[in-house]
């Protein structure tokens, strides 16, 4: 789920992968809203001699729309530079790296971060707020890199200009799914005998425990992502809200120089990878689309004709997986099985997905830009943050409104959240005389894992510190086994 690994092409190219975008008001100072794009699935924290890191050929963005078009308004760009100190080693590190400057580090890396404006007429204005700003080494084990995070990772956080702060660097990963059993035919172990192919009911495994992601995080006032740099104070105001997506470019040709045995690149940058909303790309989109949708920019996801496999929003309107829960699960869903007879469109997840929530909807709260259907995460960043601690994981289903999908907090249970919604939940909104079913009345309806991963920070960039290499215990594989341990 989420995005990791989710296109055909994608997958092939790693280090320029999307696999989770997060937006929230920051809960210590809500005059701040963090900003955070994860790249690179699923790394093993042992992963040497080559361990993962950001590609000096991709350019990775985080945007921002603050009108009504769905369009980068605002544009933060992150570029990286690799070197290697010392080319007799094979080697990451060469000692101890007992601080994030320290040269025993055999392949450092650095940053530079430009903000690009939009203005009304589409100028382009950039402006460079960093260089050589320093990426902290992956946590290859305690002889190399010795109390990482008060040593090292710690230091990845730097100042970027007034009231900024920035961090690029490796991070444990913060998302949570059964990925061994979803897409085993859209298995939740929870509800395993009542699938069409039942198997013994057992609670979810988090396929995402003990691994790793490059992390991209920033933090900026609220008054930096408004038009006219307002302070948003009114929950119900359009001008509170803001949409939010990153994406990668790569050159668009390359070629092998045979005598530095590197590639080079040639051409202009072209989009290859963009992630909004979790899931969208990951099990709305039929694969065959996937890879288009990942470079066409957000505003243009019904911009097609509506005949053309390219119309993306019409894979929102008509859920597959909403298609498939009655079947799967011939006894759970008659009512939502009712409905996709009609044939009528799911305008519900196209709120939720693709517009926001308009006034009315949800009492007390909106997080609409406009009639651009797109997939952006939407944050209303009027609406008061959650303390610390008090966050509920199912957000704004669970009657927390600082949470998915009002933004996404790293804390939200985005999977529960989605399933229920795609199986009928939120159908009530826009249909309000649909009756839910009653597996959607209580809490079973559930992927059944829990947030296992390594505790968050309480400061930013609040993503773990990587999982270490040599303290990780690798996984036990298992050969046909439907108990979950290996024979």
């Amino acid at each position: 789920m989420s995005s990791h690994r989710e296109a055909p092409e994608i997958s092939k190219d790693p280090a320029a992968d999307n696999t989770d975008v997060y937006a929230w008001v920051d809960p210590t100072d809500a005059t701040k809203v963090n900003l955070v794009a994860n790249f690179n699935p699923f790394e093993i924290p042992y992963g040497g001699p080559n361990f993962s890191e950001f590609a000096d050929d991709v350019l990775y963005t985080i945007n921002v729309s603050n009108g009504s078009k769905a369009l980068a308004d605002i544009s933060y760009q992150f570029r990286f530079t690799t070197t290697i100190r010392n080319p007799g080693t094979f080697l990451y590190n060469i000692g101890p790296i007992a601080s994030i400057t320290d040269t025993n580090f055999n392949r450092p890396q650095t940053f530079s971060v430009t903000k690009v404006v939009r203005a009304a007429n589409g100028t382009l204005t950039s402006t460079v707020l960093g260089s050589g700003l320093l990426v902290p080494p992956c946590n290859v084990g305690e002889r190399s890199t010795p109390n990482y995070e008060a040593n090292i990772g710690s230091a990845g956080v730097q100042a970027l200009g007034t009231g900024r702060k920035v961090f690029a660097g490796p991070r444990s990963d913060a998302f949570f799914v059964d990925l061994g059993s979803i897409f085993d035919l859209a298995g939740l172990r929870p509800l395993n005998n009542a699938h069409v192919i039942p198997l013994p009911v057992m609670a979810g495994m988090n396929g995402l425990q003990g691994l790793n992601v490059h992390t991209i995080a920033l933090q900026v006032p609220k008054t930096e992502l408004t038009v006219g740099g307002t302070a948003p104070t009114d929950p119900a105001a359009s001008s509170s809200v803001v949409g939010i997506w990153a994406s990668t470019y790569r050159s668009r040709g390359r070629l092998f120089d045979s005598t530095t045995a590197t590639y080079k690149p040639f051409g202009d940058m072209v989009q290859i990878s963009r992630l909004g909303n979790p899931l969208v790309n990951e099990v709305v989109n039929p694969m065959s689309v996937k890879d288009k949708w990942n470079s066409t920019l957000p505003s243009a996801d019904a911009t097609a004709a509506t005949t053309s496999p390219y119309y993306f929003a019409k894979y929102v309107n008509k859920s597959e997986l909403a298609g498939l829960l009655p079947s799967l699960y011939p006894a759970a869903f008659p009512n939502l099985a009712q409905f996709n007879g009609t044939g009528n469109p799911r305008t519900d997840l196209n709120a939720v997905l693709l517009t926001g929530i308009p006034t009315g909807v949800v009492p007390g709260f909106q997080n609409y830009t406009g009639p651009v259907q797109a997939d952006m995460l939407r944050l209303n960043m009027a609406v008061a943050p959650a303390a610390a601690g008090s966050e509920k994981p199912l957000g704004l289903l669970g009657g927390d409104a600082a949470g998915f999908p009002n933004g996404r907090r790293p804390v939200d249970d985005v999977t529960t959240i989605e399933i229920r919604a795609i199986a009928g939940l939120t159908l009530p909104l826009t249909y309000p005389s649909y009756k839910t079913d009653a597996i959607l009345s209580g809490d079973a309806l559930r992927d059944g894992t829990t947030n296992t991963n390594a505790p968050l920070l309480t400061v930013f960039p609040y993503l773990a510190p990587p999982a270490s290499g040599y303290a990780t215990t690798p996984g036990t594989p298992s050969v046909g086994s439907t108990t979950g341990k290996a024979r």
